[in-house]
């Protein structure tokens, strides 16, 4: 399938202030989409904990969320791609499991936003950083 984007917004991830302004694109992005409240709502939660994850774990805490509308042949949505410069995951497969933490947290925030969004695709590894892209369909 070839998504065409139709629209791209790109937020600084610096420290927790920006965090609204992240959860603020989000929200343009999947109206503009045509998500419904709780489509949005479940992207935007996602979101927010990923970019809270480079609040918590990249080096500086900085980062990055590249926000884009998509259009296909048949449907609409959105699609966002939050990466960092951090340490990277070093076991991926336990970082998406409940209750896994390296900071002493609840270990929900991969796996509880892997249950809200249509698709997720994580590219990390130890020293690398990470990328996490997600994205949610209009129904």
């Amino acid at each position: 399938m070839n998504d065409q984007v139709d629209s791209q917004n790109l937020v600084h991830i610096i420290d927790e202030a920006d965090l609204v302004r992240v959860r603020h694109a989000l929200r343009g992005h999947a109206r503009a989409a045509g998500l419904s409240l709780v489509e949005e709502t479940k992207f935007i939660t996602a979101g927010s904990e990923l970019a809270r994850n480079i609040v918590s774990h990249a080096t500086g805490g900085r980062g990055e969320v590249s926000i884009e509308r998509l259009i296909t042949n048949s449907r609409c949505g959105v699609r966002a791609t939050f990466v960092d410069n951090g340490p990277g995951i070093g076991d991926l497969d336990s970082a998406l499991t409940d209750g896994f933490s390296t900071v002493g947290s609840m270990g929900l925030g991969l796996p509880g936003a892997r249950r809200l969004i249509d698709e997720m695709t994580i590219t990390s590894s130890a020293g690398s950083g990470t990328t996490v892209v997600i994205t949610k369909w209009r129904r």
